[in-house]
């Protein structure tokens, strides 16, 4: 039975339509997005998410777009007293407070196959690093990984995971701007994982000469179908080879968070 049959006693006929049945799940915590025609039956909402996913104890309305340089949106506690939660992903743990700190757990087949293509012995540089979701399945795939994020509260958590999944001593975190390259003690990497937020494109241009040829940068952005050929035709004039390209999901109409697998030539 969908949220929306649970509520079919609830909420007027004409009001049905607009709820959903997708939301997005972090550790125990629910993070659902309301209809302003709703709000005045968003607590009877949460009331059957929690009812038909036991495993669900908070859930938080999505008040505000994810924006600044903290990357986080505005919520309210609709059940539970918390907004700290541990998540657990293709057996790593990570915990995170979800108001303070940026995490999609749609990412997680992706997460997955960048991590499949890491060998031992490399030397790893990820920007925008957050709580660690690709720092800590590459520092366990036996590499060295340098990661610089520059939230206070997502870098506490990072820190508090590297040593939660036992991969500390693998794990080189640094506090600040991720494109501040004076930042690095290594200035060459084998591989660069570039989860790039909304709007910082240029995070390419700043990282690539950290790259050694034939070095791999996987390079996050956010796209319209229609602008695809033109930024496959940029990178190859700039001597970068496109092994790999795909639409990791939908984030606004028309707009899909894209990554491409790019070897220096």
């Amino acid at each position: 039975m969908g949220l929306r049959d649970q509520l079919r006693e609830i909420l007027p006929p004409d009001l049905l339509s607009r709820v959903s049945d997708h939301f997005e799940v972090i550790g125990d915590i629910a993070v659902v997005r309301i209809h302003p025609l709703l709000k005045p039956y968003r607590h009877a909402i949460a009331r059957a998410i929690v009812s038909r996913r036991k495993n669900i104890g908070t859930v938080l309305e999505k008040t505000g777009k994810i924006g600044g340089d903290s990357r986080t949106a505005g919520y309210e506690i609709l059940i539970g007293n918390s907004t700290v939660t541990i998540h657990r992903e293709a057996g790593f743990s990570y915990r995170l407070d979800v108001a303070g700190s940026f995490f999609s757990p749609r990412m997680v087949s992706e997460r997955k196959r960048v991590t499949g293509l890491i060998q031992p012995g490399e030397h790893i540089y990820v920007p925008f690093a957050g709580i660690g979701p690709f720092v800590i399945p590459a520092a366990a795939r036996g590499t060295e990984v340098w990661a610089v994020e520059q939230n206070p509260d997502a870098f506490r958590w990072l820190s508090m995971n590297c040593a939660l999944n036992h991969v500390s001593e693998h794990c080189h975190l640094i506090p600040g701007d991720a494109l501040d390259t004076a930042l690095l003690p290594v200035r060459v990497f084998d591989r660069i994982i570039i989860p790039a937020p909304y709007g910082m494109d240029h995070a390419l241009d700043s990282l690539l000469p950290l790259l050694s040829p034939p070095g791999t940068v996987h390079f996050y952005t956010f796209k319209t179908r229609q602008e695809i050929p033109g930024l496959i035709r940029e990178y190859t004039a700039r001597g970068l080879d496109i092994r790999y390209s795909a639409a990791c999901g939908n984030v606004a109409p028309g707009v899909s968070r894209r990554v491409f697998d790019l070897i220096r030539r």
